[in-house]
């Protein structure tokens, strides 16, 4: 049973979709058994952290639907929740390493480590620290202090045996500590390593499950041994397979978007993309296509079902989720998520009815706006409906308007009076009517937009559409 989860983001720019697929995982994963989940930013990268990419990602989750019991805006018992605040608590655990000679000051400059990597490549080894500041006594640092050296600090690894990992996605690996070298926990600048605070930070705050990707798979040996070192528990870790796009290339704008935000500017919805990624490398009992709410995905979720195969974000397929989204949301649901849109209908009734009527013909706001400027203003035809229009005979249009003006608002009896005067039926009768009415050649039910526009501007549609069909200039 999971007690508690997190997620641990280093706010360096807007949520990629691969780590906001991570957060939903963690999320669900903590909820399935009614743990809790933590938030925590990881903004050692201090030139590359504004605060406003913190505000964005919190926004962000939010806005998918994810809360969290601790974070850096509601605070917790094991706070604080940004990793520049740590700084004392770091320290200290420092200095119980350096006490037990598990870690040393290391003084190679960049350069230094440089060269010794092109060195060892040049050889056809594995570049690793070589350990030159490893065995340095008293002196010998004292001197390297005088000339400047401000030192990193490195965790010392054995040289011999094996070490054994677990991971809940892979399987138990197994590495050679030899082959792990001695590696930095604290940066000459004084600011923590991501390997050592990321750690301790887990285990400091009783997260008992870590979900990440499968790029850190190298990073888990170092972090465990850093726990075992200071007598703290490690949680227990699952790397989840990297998310590609549909050419199998890590995700970028390329395929559509690479970030949350992007997809929320487009008008996607947070249900949407619930369902969509909570299925991107991870597999529900349900294969019916079914739109799942928030409980269902909570408790059909397992990691177990989650696969090593790398996944792959396919746009048309977030597509298919909006619009089971849009299709699932109440009439109020609909008008409330459209509101801006819906801004020239001034009266409530108007507004349900228009989201009601073009609910099968929408997904995005932007396709809202289309349709509700071709309801209230004069749509100009697109290039299919303009052919229709101008095949179909002047005489079919003089029969519309005088049926129309004698029936009115009566939309069955105005089309069987059509029907009777042009001979038309079908395709060959409705078809005309919508793209004179709506500049388009499918789109919402005609009985229902005619109530809506209202019989004046029908007519005039109606009209105009008969100077279309004498007219072979472009509208």
């Amino acid at each position: 049973m999971i007690q508690k989860s997190r997620f641990a983001p280093s706010p360096t720019g807007y949520l990629h979709l691969g780590n906001a697929r991570t957060a939903l995982f963690a999320w669900l994963a903590a909820r399935h058994d009614g743990g809790s989940f933590v938030l925590r930013i990881e903004d050692t990268d201090r030139e590359r952290s504004p605060r406003q990419y913190e505000d964005a990602l919190l926004e962000d989750l939010r806005w998918l639907g994810l809360d969290w019991d601790e974070g850096p805006d509601c605070g917790g018992a094991h706070g604080p929740y940004r990793q520049m605040e740590r700084q004392a608590i770091y320290g200290e655990l420092y200095q119980r390493l350096l006490d037990s000679g598990l870690a040393y000051p290391c003084y190679c400059t960049p350069e230094m480590l440089a060269a010794e990597r092109e060195r060892q490549r040049a050889a056809g080894r594995a570049p690793r620290y070589s350990g030159r500041c490893r065995d340095l006594d008293a002196s010998a640092r004292a001197a390297m202090e005088a000339q400047g050296l401000r030192p990193s600090l490195r965790f010392r690894v054995a040289t011999t045996g094996r070490l054994r990992v677990a991971d809940l996605i892979w399987g138990e690996r197994e590495y050679a500590l030899a082959d792990l070298g001695d590696f930095v926990i604290r940066r000459s600048d004084g600011s923590p390593a991501f390997f050592f605070a990321n750690a301790v930070d887990d285990a400091l705050m009783g997260v008992d499950l870590v979900l990440r990707g499968e790029d850190h798979l190298s990073n888990t040996p170092r972090q465990i041994l850093i726990l075992q070192a200071l007598g703290l528990s490690p949680p227990r870790y699952g790397h989840l397979p990297l998310l590609l796009g549909r050419d199998a290339q890590p995700l970028s704008k390329r395929h559509g978007a690479a970030s949350l935000r992007d997809l929320r500017e487009a008008g996607f919805l947070p249900q949407a993309l619930r369902n969509y990624l909570a299925r991107l490398g991870h597999h529900y009992a349900e294969e019916d296509g079914r739109l799942l709410d928030d409980a269902e995905l909570r408790q059909s979720f397992r990691l177990e079902s989650i696969g090593r195969a790398p996944a792959h974000f396919d746009l048309e397929q977030l597509e298919h989720w909006q619009a089971q989204a849009v299709q699932s949301m109440t009439t109020e649901q609909l008008a409330a998520w459209l509101a801006a849109e819906l801004a020239e209908l001034a009266e409530p009734e108007d507004r349900r009815a228009f989201v009601e009527l073009i609910r099968p013909n929408i997904h995005f706001p932007a396709q809202v706006r289309d349709w509700l400027q071709r309801l209230l203003h004069d749509p100009e035809p697109d290039p299919e409906a303009l052919g229709v229009l101008r095949e179909t005979p002047v005489e079919f249009w003089a029969a519309a308007v005088h049926a129309f003006s004698a029936q009115g608002e009566d939309w069955k009896a105005w089309v069987a009076a059509l029907q009777e005067a042009s001979g038309r039926r079908g395709r060959a009768l409705f078809q005309p009517l919508r793209a004179a009415l709506t500049g388009r050649l499918h789109g919402p039910e005609l009985a229902g937009w005619c109530a809506l526009m209202g019989s004046e501007r029908c007519r005039q549609r109606l009209a105009q559409a008969g100077r279309w069909a004498q007219s072979s200039a472009p509208i």
